[in-house]
C-alpha cells in the first residue's frame, strides 16, 4: 500500500493524562530507556546508552537551538496578545538569514487574541538589554490561511532578530503540557550540545543526553557527528484527515557539512544511529538529494512530501546516492547543504542510511508515530503498550527508546 493510503486512525492508542511528563527529571541522563531490537523489548537508563550500541557506530545528533518565539504584548487596555513565531517569510533565503536580520523583519506568525488586535493598530512592548530600554514594536501586515505576516520592528539598539526573541520572548512549550514557563525551560528544554538558533521546538530526543554520556561514547569508540533541522511548529499538527494523502507535511530547513557527509559515508557498513526523528528526516534526505542529482534533477535539491516515493532509485545504492551529492557540491563550491524537507516518513517507506533511532514516545495518530511504524511494523503497538505498562513518561519531557530497524517488516 502507498503511504498516501494510509489512514491514521490505524496508528492510535490510548494516552492517559497523567502518563504526559509536565517536567523534566532532576538529571537529564537519569531517563528511562526502552530498548527494541528484531522484535525483543528490554529496559535501562539513559546514562547506559552506550551498553546497548556497538563499537565502531556513528550517532548523529541534530544541534538545532529553539528560540524564544513565544512573545507577549500587552495593549493599552490591559488585554494580552501572543505572537508566535512559526515561520520565516519568503523573501528570505533560510532562517538563520531571517534571525540575523536589524531593525526588522517578517515573519510568518500565529496569534493568540487576533480579533482583539484591529487593523492598523501596532502594538508595543518595553524590553530591556544590557540595562538599556528599547521598544519592540508588532504589525499586522497580512492575514494567510494558516498564519498571519507580521512586521516585527524594534529602534535604536543594533540587535539581531535573534538577539531581540532572546530578551523578549520566552521559550515555546509544546501545547500539550499546558502550564506555564518557567524559569528552568530555558535550559531543560534546550539540548545541552544546542548551537545554531532557528527551531521553536525541541528535538526532544536529544534531551536526555549529558557529557557524561558522550564520554562513554568515546571510551567505547562510537564516533559523533552533528546535522541540523530547525523544527518547526508543524511537528505539533495534528493529522485531522482520514486519508494520509489529505495531509500537509511542514517544511524544515536542514544544514549538512560536507565534512558531516564524509563521516556517515565511512560508517555505511557500520551503524548510523539517529537521535531524533528530526535526525532521521535529515539523514535520510541527504539519500534523496544525491538520487535528485543522479536522475539529472539538481536544480532543486529540497524534497517534496511524496517525492521519495515516486523517484527513481534502481540500483541507487546508498554509497552512490551520497557520492553524487559530495561531488555536485565540489562542483558548485559547496561546503554545506542548506535545503528544505517535507518528507514524510510512513510504513511503506525503507530506511536508506540509519541503522537505529533514538526517540521519545509520540502522540497518537501523529507523523511520528508512522515514522516508527515504518521502522518497526506493526511492533510499534507492542513498544508502547510495554512503555504504558511499565509507567514510562511520553512526550517531550518524558523518558525514550532505542529502536534498532526491523529487518523483517514487509
Amino acid at each position: 500500500m502507498h503511504p498516501k493510503n494510509l489512514s491514521i486512525k490505524d496508528f492510535s492508542y490510548s494516552l492517559p493524562a497523567d502518563r504526559i511528563a509536565k517536567f523534566p527529571l532532576e538529571k537529564r541522563d537519569g531517563s528511562r530507556l526502552l530498548i527494541y531490537n528484531q522484535g525483543v523489548i528490554s529496559k535501562d537508563l539513559y546514562q547506559n546508552i552506550a551498553n546497548h550500541i556497538p563499537e565502531n557506530s556513528l550517532v548523529i545528533f541534530n544541534d538545532t537551538k529553539v528560540v524564544e518565539a513565544r512573545i507577549l504584548f500587552e495593549k493599552t487596555t490591559g488585554g494580552m496578545i501572543e505572537i508566535f513565531c512559526l515561520n520565516t517569510h519568503e523573501q528570505y533565503s533560510d532562517i538563520t538569514l531571517a534571525l540575523k536580520q536589524k531593525k526588522n523583519v517578517l515573519w510568518h506568525c500565529l496569534i493568540g487574541g487576533a480579533s482583539k488586535w484591529k487593523h492598523g493598530q501596532i502594538l508595543e512592548k518595553k524590553v530591556f538589554f544590557e540595562k538599556k530600554e528599547f521598544t519592540l514594536k508588532a504589525q499586522l501586515v497580512e492575514k494567510k490561511k494558516e498564519s498571519f505576516i507580521v512586521l516585527l520592528s524594534w529602534d535604536e539598539l543594533d540587535l539581531s532578530f535573534a538577539e531581540v526573541l532572546h530578551v523578549a520572548g520566552e521559550i515555546p512549550l509544546p501545547p500539550y503540557l499546558k502550564r506555564k514557563v518557567e524559569s528552568t525551560d530555558a535550559d531543560r528544554y534546550q539540548t545541552f550540545y544546542a548551537r545554531d538558533n532557528g527551531s521553536v521546538a525541541a528535538p526532544t530526543a536529544g534531551l536526555h543526553f549529558t557529557e557524561s554520556i558522550f564520554k562513554s561514547f568515546t571510551q567505547k569508540n562510537i564516533s559523533k557527528d552533528f546535522v541540523t533541522l530547525h523544527v518547526g511548529a508543524g511537528t505539533f499538527k495534528p493529522v485531522t484527515t482520514d486519508r494520509m494523502e489529505e495531509h500537509e507535511m511542514h517544511s524544515e530547513y536542514i544544514i549538512v557539512s560536507k565534512a558531516t557527509i564524509e563521516n556517515i559515508l565511512k560508517h555505511l557498513k557500520k551503524n548510523i544511529i539517529a537521535v531524533g526523528t528530526t535526525s532521521f528526516r535529515t539523514i535520510e534526505s541527504l539519500y534523496w538529494m544525491g538520487v535528485k542529482i543522479i536522475n539529472k534533477e539538481p536544480e532543486n535539491l529540497s524534497l517534496s512530501q511524496w517525492e521519495i516515493y515516486d523517484l527513481e532509485t534502481e540500483n541507487i545504492a546508498p554509497q552512490l546516492a551520497l557520492n553524487a551529492l559530495l561531488l555536485w557540491m565540489n562542483e558548485n563550491g559547496f561546503s554545506r547543504i542548506i535545503a528544505q524537507t517535507k518528507i514524510i516518513v510512513a510504513p511503506g517507506y525503507k530506511p536508506k542510511i540509519v541503522s537505529a533511532l533514538v526517540t521519545n514516545f509520540h502522540q497518537p495518530q501523529s507523523t511520528l508515530l508512522l515514522l516508527i511504524a515504518s521502522l518497526i511494523g506493526n511492533d510499534w503497538k507492542k513498544v508502547y503498550e510495554f512503555a504504558l505498562l511499565h509507567n514510562y513518561r511520553f512526550l517531550s519531557y518524558g523518558d525514550g527508546n532505542l529502536i534498532w530497524i526491523n529487518e523483517t517488516i514487509t
